[in-house]
């Protein structure tokens, strides 16, 4: 008997599994046996010249249509290389963003040339929030380009910013992009204590030394350093030492802020505090004041036609007058007719380098007692 030719049973091979997909496609449901075998078959031919085996890519394009949605879509799309699926890759992307299956579907469109489609998905507000953490989380540096104008668009929420340093300190590229945004001046102030944070513990040595010279880290009592947020949101501390910290002269967050009936009633009220703001964003509260201004808490620097200044938050303004909350608590009433300029701040009124009186476990015991002011539960 003579041997069979290779080839001629591979042919065979994927003309019977052309036959059968086909059938399965038209009949099968997507939990049908035959459909999970034959799928599993077509992972083993993933190498397959699908442009000359225009049955074979039929038959896929009618079993993808069969389990569109399903993370073997995107199995399938990848394993095959098929670049007319990027819009269907970020369908699945952005109906999935917090599943992992969601990393594989964008790994797969950036491998595609998909960016023009991510950068205009990146443009609608409700897309970016589904895509900046799941681009991250792919480390893909690829994703670098589309996520770094984020940090300068001013357009864009702050939490978009956030997030997207954080998205891009996960790939090497992304990192190198937030280090030149510092290094060159240009990385705004209210996600500049985020990155210092971020790129400090990179896994990329290079990058990490660099970020220690441009973005070093807050220093603590004593002038050590003082640990990332990432690891302090990790440590637990004693809110009674805390509350006594809050009350400290050096600290003084009691002058500025009420606590429980507490207080001067200058900055936010800090009651219900913990229920407002996890740890992280309370440890980023004090060691950068700027980069989140509470809504009616900005400051305002007035310029008098006799060429005296103050200095205080808005606390009410009319047609003629307009009050200012100065330091302490105390009001200031001024004419507007006295008024030469006027100029809302971009810096919180509120001091910066208030840990530098703290140690790292006495910064951790203040912010675990402003964890726990909370709003009282209804009984």
């Amino acid at each position: 008997m003579f041997a069979r030719n290779p080839i001629d049973r591979r042919l065979r091979t994927l003309a019977a599994l052309a036959f059968t997909l086909a059938s399965v496609a038209l009949h099968g449901a997507v939990d049908d046996p035959r459909l999970i075998n034959q799928i599993e078959a077509l992972k083993r031919l993933k190498d397959t010249d699908l442009a000359t085996r225009p049955a074979i890519r039929q038959a896929l394009l009618r079993v993808l249509d069969q389990v569109r949605g399903q993370p073997v879509f995107v199995e399938l799309v990848r394993d095959f290389r098929l670049r007319d699926q990027n819009a269907a890759l970020l369908e699945y992307a952005l109906a999935n963003s917090a599943d992992a299956s969601a990393l594989d579907a964008l790994r797969a469109l950036l491998a595609s040339d998909g960016s023009d489609l991510l950068k205009s998905a990146l443009t609608n507000s409700i897309q970016a929030g589904q895509l900046i953490e799941p681009l991250g989380k792919t480390a893909d540096n690829r994703a670098a380009p589309l996520l770094l104008p984020l940090v300068n668009d001013r357009g864009r929420s702050v939490d978009h910013r956030r997030a997207a340093v954080q998205a891009l300190a996960r790939s090497q590229e992304g990192a190198r992009g937030l280090l030149h945004l510092a290094a060159s001046s240009t990385l705004p102030t209210d996600v500049r204590l985020l990155t210092a944070t971020e790129l400090n513990s990179v896994r990329w040595k290079p990058i990490q030394l660099e970020a220690a010279k441009i973005l070093p880290l807050p220093a603590a009592k004593g002038d050590a350093a003082m640990p990332s947020t990432a690891e302090l949101v990790h440590r637990s501390g004693d809110p009674r030492k805390g509350a006594t910290i809050f009350r400290r002269p050096e600290i003084n967050c009691i002058g500025c802020h009420q606590a429980m009936g507490e207080g001067i009633d200058f900055g936010p009220n800090l009651s219900e505090i913990g229920t407002k703001l996890g740890k992280d964003a309370l440890y980023e509260s004090i060691l950068d004041p700027s980069s989140g201004i509470s809504f009616g808490f900005e400051a305002w620097a007035i310029i008098l036609r006799n060429g005296d200044e103050a200095y205080g938050l808005l606390a009410s303004e009319t047609e003629d007058e307009l009050v200012l909350k100065l330091q302490g608590g105390t009001l200031q009433r001024l004419k507007k007719v006295e008024i030469a300029n006027r100029e809302k701040q971009t810096q919180s009124i509120m001091p910066s380098g208030l840990q530098a009186n703290l140690t790292a476990g006495e910064f951790v015991d203040l912010i675990e007692y402003l964890a726990s002011l909370k709003k009282p539960v209804p009984r």
